[in-house]
């Protein structure tokens, strides 16, 4: 939060001015920059307007806590006024979205949406979320994470508060108003607002001891929400865990027990290579512990593999989305706060949490793995140590021992081998690993068995030509590259994407960059998953962690073969995240590691082009066909 006072002092302040002073500074003290004028605008405009409401109401007494920070969450929310219900006599919360629309439509196609119309030559394009929508999600989100409410939903309300707005200009929202969570008031509803307030918060008990409650409250998933997220995952349940799968499942389940019984904390480390299963174990522990009422949370540090994480296991639920989150979610999060943290793709656990956006007092230098192993009794991660693609990235074994040994806590490792991508194929996966030379003995020459099919191509036409064909058979298909085309800026509304990947007159575009689609194609954490994504070139960072039927890679001109050994160009990457401080002997772990990535996302086979020829040669004598990819 930046401020809470009593509603009668927030109207002092706002009338002296030193309300926004003070908000002003909290602000660049939190966050480490100044608000925008826009933020500015709207607490000079609509603080007021919220004191003076609750002093007319009655509600003086009432404590307000202004910018309240989510838990585990990097949104905030405008006000929670906290107080005593005038009935029950328990500790009351009402949430309020401060908006100074004066006139807003539903869209046409979903009402949870709208438009912004707010004069002549004002239209907003792009639809936002009703604030309805969005008062609710914060109710459903404190209920599910902060301990103080866990169990007593009831004890949250919410409003919209639109001060300016007149019913005429925005009555259309109202349509998905349903519950007590999800109010909207205007400037023309204004008695029924200060009627609901009464309603909601005692005008003779101070709320400062609720707010107090609030505040103090630990952030940890609520059992209600668990309950809903154990019937989510398990029915969704449409997997079989097989031999060391089990094994993996049953020694983390024993930890917690343990780890609970002797009230201590102990670490399990679960490796194995792509398609060995882990997430899989990650979604059943989820359903299990959920089942058990045993407060865990599920993190990764890849955008792209949260979000389908989030759509693969809470799209029917949406509150059970919020359970999965980033490993830098946790850089002020209370030790021991969680019983078991699963950290799904471990080998994505970076140096430090903080980066260009995290507020200055958030800035306290703690390593990112520290925090992870400190915020829960048992703290999961699952790793292929192959797949780290960045610099600074610490997701090894060796640095959670060593992790672990500063602590003296027990760490347990479980190994996978039993291999469920690539068509099951474990000799396809060890023929990639010595080809790149991340094991030792050198390239060998692929044995062709019945599982997985690997094909040589000698142009990117005839490699998407090939693949095109699979998709019209049914299977799916992406094409993937090694960053060595530079990135263009996503495309204005209406303009087609920018054809980035050129060779020769081949050209297509890059997968997007941000979380909206545009162009027809998918936002980029849906580039895996959404058959649009077959049109554009996707990178390591977007395929990563994902698979599909057909995998078309396309290996550039920073990994080429020179007679009888590799060469890795670092003046042939385009990706931002090699500094002149990267070491060559880091780009060259990392190119590699790269390419073997985007070699092992295919289930049923995998076509491979070089823009180099000696290369595409080597290849195609490693591969042992002339006529490859027409072969099949």
């Amino acid at each position: 939060m930046l401020f809470r006072a009593s509603a009668d002092t927030v109207a002092v302040m706002a009338m002296d001015g030193s309300l926004f002073l003070h908000l002003n500074e909290q602000f660049f003290h939190v966050l480490g920059h100044r608000p925008g004028p826009s933020e500015a605008r709207s607490w000079e405009r609509s603080i007021p307007a919220l004191a003076a409401a609750l002093n007319e109401a009655g509600l003086g007494n009432v404590e307000v806590i202004l910018e309240y920070a989510l838990p585990l969450n990097s949104r905030r929310v405008d006000a929670v006024l906290a107080g005593i219900h005038p009935v029950t006599g328990e500790p009351s919360y009402v949430v309020v979205e401060l908006k100074q629309w004066s006139q807003a439509t539903p869209d046409e196609d979903d009402p949870s949406l709208c438009r912004l119309d707010n004069g002549p030559g004002r239209r907003y394009a792009r639809p936002v979320l009703n604030p309805i929508e969005q008062v609710r999600r914060y109710c459903q989100y404190i209920a599910g994470f902060n301990g103080a409410v866990a169990g007593h939903p009831e004890r949250v309300s919410g409003v919209a508060y639109l001060h300016n707005a007149t019913e005429f200009g925005v009555a259309g929202l109202r349509d998905i108003e349903c519950d007590d969570q999800g109010q909207l008031f205007t400037a023309g509803r204004r008695g029924e607002f200060l009627d609901y307030l009464r309603a909601k918060l005692s005008p003779t008990i101070p709320g400062a001891r609720a707010a107090d409650e609030l505040l103090s409250g630990k952030p940890v998933p609520s059992r209600q929400l668990m309950s809903v997220a154990a019937q989510e995952v398990r029915e969704r349940e449409l997997f079989v865990l097989l031999d060391e799968q089990q094994v993996a499942y049953r020694m983390v389940l024993n930890a917690v027990r343990r780890a609970k019984q002797a009230d201590r904390k102990e670490v399990v480390v679960v490796t194995g290579g792509p398609g060995t299963g882990k997430s899989v174990i990650a979604l059943s522990l989820l359903g299990e512990l959920y089942q058990q009422g045993v407060p865990t949370l599920h993190a990764t540090g890849s955008q792209s593999f949260t979000t389908t994480m989030r759509k693969v296991a809470g799209a029917r639920k949406r509150e059970v989305q919020d359970l999965f989150k980033y490993f830098n979610s946790f850089m002020t999060a209370e030790k021991n706060s969680l019983d078991v943290l699963i950290c799904d793709e471990a080998h994505r656990i970076r140096e430090t949490s903080a980066n260009r956006y995290t507020p200055a007092a958030h800035r306290t230098g703690r390593a990112q793995i520290d925090e992870l192993i400190d915020v829960a009794h048992v703290p999961v991660f699952l790793l292929d140590e192959h797949q780290v693609v960045r610099p600074g990235e610490l997701g090894t074994v060796a640095d959670i021992r060593a992790a672990t040994a500063v602590r003296n806590i027990g760490c347990t490792e479980i190994r996978l081998d039993s291999q469920f991508r690539c068509g099951g194929s474990e000799a396809y996966v060890r023929w990639v690993v010595r080809l790149l030379g991340l094991e030792e003995g050198g390239p060998v020459t692929w044995e062709p068995d019945d599982r997985m099919h690997l094909r040589v191509a000698d142009t990117p036409e005839e490699m998407e030509g090939f693949l095109e064909g699979r998709r019209a058979e049914g299977y799916g298909a992406r094409i993937s590259a090694g960053y060595c085309w530079p990135w263009s800026k996503e495309p204005k509304p209406g303009d087609p994407l920018a054809a980035d990947v050129v060779i020769g007159e081949w050209a297509r575009p890059w997968n997007l960059r941000g979380d909206r689609g545009a162009a027809g194609a998918p936002p980029s954490a849906l580039w895996a998953t959404d058959p649009a994504g077959f049109t554009q070139i996707g990178c390591v960072y977007t395929a990563q962690g994902f698979e599909y039927d057909w995998s078309g890679v396309i290996i550039g001109p920073d990994l080429v073969w020179r007679g009888d050994r590799w060469v890795t160009d670092r003046t042939a990457s385009k990706d931002p995240v090699f500094k002149k401080s990267t070491s060559d002997a880091d780009v060259d772990r990392l190119i590699r590691n790269t390419y073997k990535v985007l070699l092992t996302r295919g289930m049923v086979g995998t076509v491979v082009y070089s823009t180099d020829a000696e290369t595409r040669e080597k290849l195609r004598e490693l591969v042992g066909e002339r006529d490859a990819v027409a072969a099949v």
